[in-house]
């Protein structure tokens, strides 16, 4: 099975880019953050003729999440994450297909920090710890994946020393992030690949993709159950430099379930 994450930067305005990549990586599952669409002009149609059925959770202009699968369709388990009943925006969302329970998530910035817009990505990263505590529990096979807007140490920066104060990496949202990891998930890119420098997105100005100058943010954690099954992960590059593409590549890893 191949499981990837793509934060879209706008599903319809980007649809040819997406679509694209879906033809020629056909991944099996796959997360997209940043719709940035009501529920209603998800392009659910489009596709479906790219053979892939969805759930969605959208919103208007910002955020949104979704989950796409080929061939069959995705069991819808949560809407919106748990912990707080007066937060409107459009975060999570989780399905189970193929007996794979899989949380797509867009976490929040929060610049500028410190700040209120920091204060919500701080409570937002401890209902998802909650929240990932009790998936745990289930011992099933589970993948959180998506935009964390995280990254977890220097390795996964081009110039540590110019992000030290951003609300992506500051200590507070890099020990939130080791302390999720520490409930047991791994993270699989960098488990397959510790000292590497892997980036996922590069802002569009100042020809960042042209000098790899980026950031790792995006990723899929894998719980212990599913760990053990997961071959290969890879940031697929291409899609970065199509014109009219998002700041995001796709990440994806291929997993090889038990037969049985």
């Amino acid at each position: 099975m191949k499981l990837a994450t793509y934060n879209v930067n706008g599903i319809n305005g980007r649809l040819p880019v997406l679509l694209r990549w879906l033809e020629e990586d056909a991944p099996d599952v796959v997360c997209l953050q940043e719709l940035k669409s009501p529920n209603e002009r998800f392009p659910q149609r489009e596709l479906q003729r790219m053979g892939y059925q969805a759930v969605w959770h959208g919103q208007k202009s910002w955020n949104g999440v979704a989950i796409l699968a080929k061939g069959v369709s995705p069991i819808l388990t949560r809407r919106g994450l748990p912990g707080d009943p007066d937060d409107t925006h459009s975060r999570y969302i989780e399905a189970a297909v193929d007996g794979l329970l899989v949380g797509c998530l867009y976490l929040p910035n929060g610049n500028p920090a410190p700040g209120p817009k920091f204060s919500y990505k701080l409570r937002w990263f401890e209902r998802l710890q909650s929240y990932a505590a009790d998936l745990l529990s289930l011992d099933v096979p589970v993948a959180l994946v998506g935009d964390f807007n995280v990254m977890p140490t220097d390795l996964d920066v081009y110039a540590p020393q110019r992000w030290r104060d951003d609300a992506l990496f500051r200590p507070e949202v890099r020990d939130a992030y080791a302390d999720l990891l520490a409930q047991g998930w791994t993270d699989a890119v960098r488990h397959l690949h510790p000292d590497e420098r892997i980036y996922t997105f590069w802002k569009y100005w100042r020809n960042a993709f042209e000098r790899d100058a980026g950031l790792r943010i995006d990723h899929l954690l894998l719980s212990p159950t599913l760990a053990p099954w997961l071959r290969t992960a890879s940031v697929r590059r291409s899609p970065r430099g199509w014109d009219h593409t998002s700041d995001h590549a796709p990440v994806m890893i291929e997993i090889e379930p038990p037969s049985r």
